[in-house]
């Protein structure tokens, strides 16, 4: 049976038991144990079982990754290279944790397309990447089938999981090493990007009643009240918080404290080695947002599981 049906206008989740039971979340990243300057990564498993891979990027080191094992879908917020995934490490704790290695090229294809094939996952994109994916996938010897749209307002479902798109306030141009033949060339000597539609975040409702909103690359939004807060009531906050690209530190304490207010958030995308031997350093950005926010702030620290209940409280790994 396909895990994955989507209904097409949904603008509220459906009622549901609540399973007992924690989310875990396993941060990906370039280095076993520590916050990196590429860590974007995140898998997610629901009690049920179901496994979600979020933003893939650089960090996951392709479909034969160790540390995936199943994955039933792959949330991709935008295609920027960073997210989409231009090239991987051939192993683990390549380079440094401020500039990791990454060495086996993706490009034309991507990471993220890799990863679908490699697993058999469903992948949910925004925008106009629908058709772009479902070309990508197919090139690369899946099904276009596997790619399943997901526009703002909508919402679809991975087995017991449900997943709404909400908006981001970012650009999403597509980089020409991603393309083949002369739209390629064109593009890079006009030093222009590929149109694939807006930018995005997501909602996901967990089975045992966790809401996570995933932030994906934005600045301040109204959305963060108006529906991640008030529509989906999120718990838990994956906030992408390196500035320039993203909010910054100050304007992302902003968004938790008085936007979405929730019960915890999990710090991410702080484009920088952000702890040294598993320790948060104190001058970092990520510490600068930590001591702004009003709540719990965790480190995704690669490989290390968190564990998480529906009311969004750190239950362990934390």
């Amino acid at each position: 049976m396909n895990r994955i049906c989507v209904a097409a206008a949904a603008l509220l989740f459906t009622a549901c038991a609540h399973a007992a039971g924690d989310v875990v979340v396993t941060p990906l990243g370039s280095h076993d144990g520590e916050f990196c300057a590429q860590d974007r990564a995140l898998l997610f498993e629901d009690p049920d079982g179901t496994r979600i891979l979020y933003d893939p990027g650089r960090t996951v080191r392709g479909g034969d990754d160790p540390r995936l094992g199943r994955i039933d879908a792959v949330l991709l917020s935008h295609v920027h290279a960073d997210h989409l995934g231009d090239s991987h490490a051939a192993a683990a704790n390549a380079g440094t944790c401020a500039k990791p290695d990454f060495t086996v090229r993706d490009t034309p294809s991507s990471n993220v397309a890799g990863i679908v094939v490699a697993k058999k996952a469903k992948l949910l994109v925004g925008g106009e990447m629908n058709t772009f994916f479902s070309q990508k996938v197919r090139a690369v010897g899946g099904d276009a089938g596997q790619v399943v749209t997901l526009r703002f307002g909508a919402a679809g479902k991975v087995g017991g999981v449900e997943v709404a798109s909400v908006p981001a306030a970012h650009s999403n141009g597509l980089d020409p090493a991603f393309l083949d033949g002369d739209a390629a060339a064109a593009l890079k000597a006009n030093g222009l990007t590929a149109y694939v539609g807006p930018a995005g975040g997501y909602v996901v409702r967990f089975s045992n009643g966790l809401v996570v909103y995933l932030s994906g690359d934005t600045g301040v939004v109204a959305d963060q009240d108006l529906v991640v807060r008030r529509l989906y009531k999120a718990s838990l906050v994956v906030l992408n918080i390196g500035g320039t690209f993203t909010v910054g530190p100050t304007e992302a304490a902003y968004v938790i404290n008085e936007l979405v207010k929730p019960r915890s958030v999990i710090a991410s995308h702080a484009n920088e080695a952000a702890t040294v031997d598993g320790r948060l350093d104190a001058n970092s950005r990520t510490a600068a947002f930590t001591n702004a926010v009003h709540g719990p702030v965790y480190v995704p620290l690669s490989g290390r599981a968190m564990r998480f209940g529906g009311d969004g409280r750190c239950t362990a790994g934390c």
